[in-house]
């Protein structure tokens, strides 16, 4: 069993910043890509950033710039810097990982919970 854990959502003003991380725990064998999707009410869901197992990234046009994904394998984490934090940026924040575990030995992909990002004055 594989679970993701994700923290640092909040309210936060225009132009601030928030750092959101996702940590996951389980029988893991190999984490291979990684990455954030969000969704605002009424829209679609939006991928926002990825980083591959190689460290490779990339990003939504939306928040080229701004956001900045990285991982630590060693704690099995994917984190999300948001910076110049814009009204247009609040949405629930799902992070994915594709996950090959000892049971299924090929990667099925796993989901945190969600956190809201509130962005206002």
């Amino acid at each position: 069993q594989v679970q993701l854990v994700e923290s640092g959502g909040g309210l936060v003003q225009p132009g601030g910043s928030l750092r959101l991380s996702c940590a996951a725990s389980g029988s893991i064998l190999s984490i291979y890509t990684m990455g954030w999707y969000r969704q605002a009410p009424g829209k679609q869901r939006e991928l926002v950033a990825t980083v591959t197992s190689s460290g490779n990234t990339d990003y939504a046009d939306s928040v080229k710039g701004r956001f900045t994904t990285s991982r630590d394998n060693a704690e099995n984490t994917v984190f999300l810097q948001m910076n110049s934090l814009e009204s247009e940026d609040t949405a629930v924040y799902s992070c994915y990982m594709g996950i090959a575990t000892k049971a299924t030995r090929v990667p099925v992909a796993y989901w945190g919970q969600g956190t809201q990002v509130t962005v206002s004055s």
